[in-house]
């Protein structure tokens, strides 16, 4: 997006897909825009766009614009808070004389995207939690042919090879708003395509996700759905992903995920606690162990992990 087309969007003060913020001291609006503009409810098929530092009348709002808050509005598409990860691009710019940032928002691929549990949309200027029949417009919005490994269909399975009973009792309670979860009066199957866990054809199909999380028989389905240590080593097929590479692996902060929704759920059941940090905080504990730091071992096909005992 050049930087006249961005002058427009400034300009226009009626656009939905615009919103203006003087600062960056209400972080939770913040995060509600993103997820709005990242679930596309008008199906603009184009990005929205956070002003950081102008008024709501378009008037400059003189923000000191530093490194730390760029930082922290990048931050803001891994800290959790905003699920599956929203697409977003953080720039410093000068428009019309005024120094502000430019926070852009992709449209999701497999929305509904949520912050902290709850759906926001955009309906015209307003911004609000998306109703039940704007939830499921969201959901029928997917396309097949974009979605990544862990939100494509199992053929072969059925919602009866789900463990129902702990998602309802573990899953939701854990990745839903209390108030949202009491007005929820949908069909299972319903909750399940909500959550990515089912398909939206009908009959309804577990995906890859779903029965990975709450499969009784994942290996059924899956081949090779497990976890295996090889005496002290872990290795993991599949090399670095996305904007991750060998040279940046393992840095506080650079993170992407080739299954998101995936990452996702093990967010939601507090197997993750925040996204990008994972190694270094197994560097942290190995260390107050007594254990030597991690040995990684980063290809173009593989990740290998080896973990020594203490000394």
């Amino acid at each position: 997006m050049d930087d006249e087309e961005l002058a427009t969007l400034l300009r226009d003060l009626e656009s939905d897909r615009v919103e203006r913020k003087a600062s960056i001291s209400d972080r939770k609006v913040i995060r509600q825009a993103i997820c709005a503009f990242a679930n596309d409810l008008s199906n603009h098929q184009q990005p929205g766009i956070l002003f950081i530092g102008v008024d709501d009348d378009g008037s400059c709002a003189n923000l000191s614009i530093t490194d730390q808050l760029l930082l922290t509005l990048s931050d803001m598409r891994s800290d959790g808070n905003i699920l599956p990860f929203p697409s977003i691009v953080v720039q410093n710019k000068t428009i019309d004389g005024c120094e502000l940032v430019v926070l852009i928002v992709e449209p999701s691929d497999a929305p509904p995207v949520r912050f902290n549990g709850r759906v926001w949309v955009r309906v015209g200027p307003r911004k609000a939690t998306a109703t039940r029949e704007e939830e499921r417009r969201l959901s029928e919005k997917r396309r097949a042919k974009d979605l990544p490994f862990d939100l494509q269909a199992l053929v072969s399975a059925t919602v009866d090879d789900f463990d129902l009973d702990m998602f309802r009792r573990t899953y939701l309670p854990s990745s839903l708003a209390i108030e949202i979860i009491e007005e929820n009066q949908r069909p299972i199957e319903q909750q399940l395509t909500s959550m990515r866990f089912a398909t939206v054809e009908l009959p309804p199909k577990p995906t890859v996700l779903g029965i990975l999380v709450f499969g009784n028989e994942p290996r059924q389905f899956i081949p090779g759905a497990y976890i295996q240590f090889l005496r002290i080593e872990i290795q993991n097929p599949g090399g670095p992903f996305g904007q991750v590479n060998k040279q940046n692996f393992g840095q506080p902060g650079v993170t992407d995920y080739r299954n998101p929704h995936l990452a996702e759920a093990m967010k939601n059941l507090g197997y993750v606690q925040r996204f990008g940090i994972g190694i270094q905080l197994a560097r942290q504990q190995l260390q107050k162990n007594g254990n030597p730091s991690p040995e990684l071992v980063v290809e173009d096909s593989h990740v290998l992990v080896t973990v020594r005992r203490n000394l």
